[in-house]
């Protein structure tokens, strides 16, 4: 088993079809499925023969497009571990993730390179340097070099399902950023529940404005398209790059977050632009508004639709729910104040809620579960769910319950299963409120506060000691005391602040810090 044996079965079955068309400046770099498949078997072998080989971990860092995804096949095929961060994470967030995976060989454009000069003690397990582009004097090899070396001749490790395939990185919207460790029985796992779930076909073109979702497309055949964003700030993407992609491509499908769909949407109702080829939006990385939702619905053709995957970077995909599901009823029960419905759970996963409990759990119990509707902690296992962190001994006791040969991960997730088996999120864990009189969920306050006229996004946070916090709303924009009122009127809040922007995660700009808010929010009342 290795995940790369899908690529090698589209290049022969679709050899002349472009696996990547990645969109910059005007431009579009673009590979198909056979050159994409014979050069990374290249590649590989160039890396085996560099001591790049069987379960080494490689750190890569160079930029999102047809480089990265040809160099993540490589890996694979060479029975190497890609180690990958996302960019814009902050320096010493980055420097954090390197230490705990402790990276034996290192891929890298050469500014990538001189990070690596520059705080040598992160970069101290590395061994051996491979450089995308020119090499100066920090020695090593270029990866022209391997691939001469090579000679067009092809390397392909085969693996058992629990060897060790790459590191991925959790966004950190609570907490530090945490490697999680995939191998390739979860990545084939991941393959065949997509497949599935949202019934894509080979041959469609997908807009992968997520860029590590390209490596999904090869696996099923389709054609990934890259727009012309920064993935490490797709908040403040062009909406007009976004929809010429979809539109000139004759996208089929695409993958990206609330931020993204949050500007194309309105830049296509104002327009009066249909993005009549589109039939399977999917929106992933925080909970999606409904009324996102049925923005989109105006832009999309007669049988298209929008779908909501949830999961985690340790587990994905959990549930799913199609958007004409969402607006035909969980819409006004998530207005009501009852949480995101995320839908069903996919594939062979369970999905169970627990008790809420921030200490470690270090055996599954029958005795753990909540019943229907009652709000606990959301649990998973099965073919997906990764089973340990990269470096982070206590992170994954505090995460992962055993089970016999399997264990539970536990979400971080709060929310609850409904009478027809659907799950709700009520919001994280750590961002819960906890008042004297009991706990308060994120997005079961946050739900009714939305319907106020004149409020965009918000957040609750909690000043004060936990069990003695007091509930405040944070809403963003510029200060409206007719606004504040109207919230007051929902709920009775502690204080109402405004924030001219919320901070957000560093993937999807989509996730709330709301710990930060938090902390901003006592001293501010602290101030006043």
């Amino acid at each position: 088993m290795n995940v790369a044996a899908y690529l090698k079965q589209q290049a022969a079955a679709r050899p002349r079809q472009d696996a990547i068309r990645a969109r910059r400046g005007g431009a579009v770099s673009r590979i198909s499925f056979a050159d994409l498949d014979r050069r990374s078997d290249a590649l590989a072998l160039g890396f085996d023969r560099h001591g790049i080989g069987m379960g080494v971990r490689t750190l890569v860092m160079v930029r999102a497009g047809v480089e990265l995804i040809t160099l993540s096949y490589a890996l694979f095929k060479a029975g190497a571990v890609p180690v990958l961060i996302d960019p814009g994470m902050g320096l010493r967030g980055f420097l954090r993730c390197v230490e705990d995976t402790k990276p034996t060989a290192f891929v890298g454009i050469p500014l990538a390179q001189l990070a690596r000069l520059l705080f040598r003690s992160s970069f101290r397990t590395v061994e051996r340097v491979v450089t995308v582009g020119p090499r100066l004097a920090w020695g090593g090899a270029t990866l022209r070099e391997l691939e001469a070396r090579a000679q067009g001749g092809s390397h392909f490790v085969e693996q058992q399902a629990d060897a060790d395939a790459a590191i991925l990185f959790t966004s950190g919207s609570t907490g530090p950023a945490k490697g999680a460790l995939y191998t390739h029985g979860h990545f084939c796992a991941q393959v065949e529940v997509l497949k599935a779930a949202y019934r894509f076909e080979p041959g469609e073109v997908d807009l992968a404005a997520f860029p590590l979702f390209s490596l999904f497309d090869g696996a099923l055949g389709m054609t990934s398209v890259i727009p012309d964003l920064d993935p490490a700030r797709p908040g403040r993407c062009d909406p007009a790059l976004v929809v010429s992609a979809l539109v000139e491509e004759r996208c089929t499908s695409a993958f990206g977050s609330p931020a993204i769909w949050r500007r194309v949407a309105p830049y296509c109702l104002e327009r009066g632009i249909k993005l009549e080829h589109l039939k399977r939006v999917l929106i992933a990385g925080a909970s999606v508004p409904p009324r996102l939702i049925e923005m989109l619905h105006q832009i999309l053709p007669a049988g298209g639709d929008v779908h909501t995957p949830y999961g985690a970077t340790e587990a994905l995909p959990v549930a799913t729910i199609a958007g004409r599901e969402v607006v035909a009823g969980a819409a006004e029960a998530s207005r009501a104040g009852r949480g995101t419905c995320v839908g069903r759970p996919v594939g062979p996963i369970d999905v169970r809620v627990i008790r809420i409990s921030d200490e470690p759990i270090a055996a599954w119990h029958p005795s753990l579960e909540l019943p229907p509707g009652d709000v606990g902690e959301i649990c998973v296992r099965g073919a997906v769910v990764t089973r340990s962190y990269a470096g982070r001994e206590q992170a994954t006791v505090n995460a992962k319950i055993a089970d016999g040969e399997s264990s539970w991960h536990r979400m971080g997730d709060l929310g609850y299963l409904d009478a027809a088996g659907r799950l709700w999120f009520a919001g994280r864990k750590a961002e819960r409120v906890r008042t004297a009189e009991g706990p308060l969920f994120t997005d079961l306050v946050e739900g009714r506060i939305a319907t106020v006229a004149g409020v965009g996004r918000c957040a609750l946070v909690g000043v004060g000691e936990p069990g003695h916090e007091r509930p405040v709303a944070v809403i963003e924009g510029a200060a409206d005391p007719a606004v504040a009122e109207r919230v007051r009127a929902v709920f009775p809040f502690e204080a109402v602040l405004f924030h001219p922007r919320f901070p957000v995660d560093v993937r999807h700009n989509a996730k709330i810090h709301r710990l930060q808010l938090k902390r901003w929010a006592q001293d501010r009342l602290a101030r006043a």
